[in-house]
């Protein structure tokens, strides 16, 4: 336990940088993954060729492959993004993969009855998916999306691949000067565990504040 605590203030300091490639990446990712979703249900065959596409390679791929994608392959092709948006670009693109196929089912699983009586009503497709459509997916999908959320502060451990320092590369760093494997392990295990159940229970409010907002309609 001694070297521990005597370099917990460096693994906290890597822990950061765990979170922040993880909370950098999962907007981003929604984002992409909504986007993706909503290409895949368009009936627009281009778009959701694209979408499938995308969903295939992604899911069809290591993380660990794709991140040496983005960091190794995109400079020969004239983009370098340097360590830091390249890890952020590689979890964003893996994690809007997954994203995309829970608010795909999602949205499939919104009654279409409810967007007939939104047209009848005469509302527009705009404020049918805004005001009906959206909420309801959204409340579908938050158990899956988080789950991809959460996996996601896992695979921010990958990025060492391309010399980013985050909370498991600390680990090995100090490991190797201190030949202490063992304590120095499960201190980063209990790191990510701590991280993972308060983004657990985050999203837990998330789902009880929609689905309180489902019940009563405000």
């Amino acid at each position: 336990m001694q070297v521990v605590l005597e370099n917990l203030p460096f693994l906290l300091r890597a822990s950061l940088v765990t979170l922040g490639y993880a909370l950098g990446a999962m907007l981003p990712g929604f984002l992409l993954g909504l986007a993706t979703a909503l290409a895949r249900l368009s009936r627009v065959p281009p778009l959701e060729w694209i979408a499938r596409t995308y969903v295939s390679l992604i899911r069809g791929t290591p993380l660990l492959v794709q991140i040496y994608v983005v960091y190794y392959v995109l400079p020969d092709l004239g983009i370098d993004l340097g360590p830091l948006w390249s890890g952020v670009l590689a979890l964003a693109l893996n994690v809007g993969a997954y994203a995309s196929e829970a608010l795909r089912g999602a949205f499939l699983a919104v009654p279409s009855g409810q967007r007939e009586a939104a047209r009848a009503l005469g509302l527009s497709t705009w404020h049918t998916f805004r005001d009906i459509e959206a909420p309801q997916a959204l409340r579908i999908a938050v158990p899956a999306l988080g789950n991809s959320f959460i996996s996601l502060v896992k695979d921010t451990s990958l990025v060492s691949v391309i010399t980013v320092v985050e909370l498991l590369q600390e680990a090995n760093l100090i490991i190797a000067r201190t030949f202490q494997p063992t304590p120095l392990y499960l201190a980063v295990a209990v790191i990510y565990w701590i991280i993972s159940s308060v983004l657990s229970l985050g999203l837990r409010r998330v789902e009880d504040r929609l689905s309180r907002h489902q019940t009563t309609g405000r």
